[in-house]
């Protein structure tokens, strides 16, 4: 099953509508709404909750519920508006709470992070209203993907400069589109 990652924070996205159109050609998702989520920040409490649950090994509490999840999907497509040169901060909440080491992850003898996601690839969707520039967005994901998760092929579908003045928002999300072969859905 493909797991849809939603961490667009506006009804209407135009990444969301761009992450629906890749999800039109790859059949049955489950919808993980990242804002409807209650993500928190690993402080001083929940690390220690986190602690004593992967001391007792207790991987099916539902602390880890987010972390199975991923970890199970045959596909990914998380799609994340460029805000700020980076992807919204519930994306990041959502990663620092499925980084579980013996679900998403475990080290070998070296110290090496070794995936355990069954995912062979994810699909990074975003759009910016100016230039769009991967460094602190999808080449992070990237490698976070390949060197700590296992899964060793990411795509990035991505649409820019729609807010631009004298840019027309809708051709150019149509472009994007019409370049990766999707066909836009109601």
């Amino acid at each position: 099953m493909t797991l849809y990652i939603n961490a667009c924070a506006r009804p209407g996205s135009r990444t969301d509508r761009l992450a629906r159109a890749l999800l039109a050609t790859l059949g049955d998702y489950e919808e993980l709404r990242l804002y409807d989520l209650p993500l928190l920040p690993l402080n001083t409490e929940r690390l220690a909750r986190r602690d004593a649950l992967l001391a007792r090994r207790a991987y099916d509490d539902d602390f880890f519920r987010c972390a199975r999840q991923f970890a199970a999907a045959d596909k990914i497509v998380l799609a994340a508006p460029l805000w700020d040169l980076c992807f919204p901060a519930q994306l990041k909440l959502y990663l620092e709470n499925i980084y579980i080491t013996g679900i998403v992850t475990r080290y070998d003898e070296a110290g090496c992070p070794v995936g355990l996601c069954r995912a062979q690839k994810l699909y990074y969707v975003s759009t910016s209203g100016g230039p769009y520039d991967p460094r602190f967005s999808y080449q992070y994901l990237r490698a976070l993907c390949a060197e700590c998760f296992g899964i060793p092929e990411t795509e990035l579908l991505m649409a820019e400069n729609l807010d631009v003045d004298g840019c027309d928002p809708e051709a150019i999300l149509r472009d994007a589109m019409s370049r990766y072969g999707l066909t836009p859905q109601p």
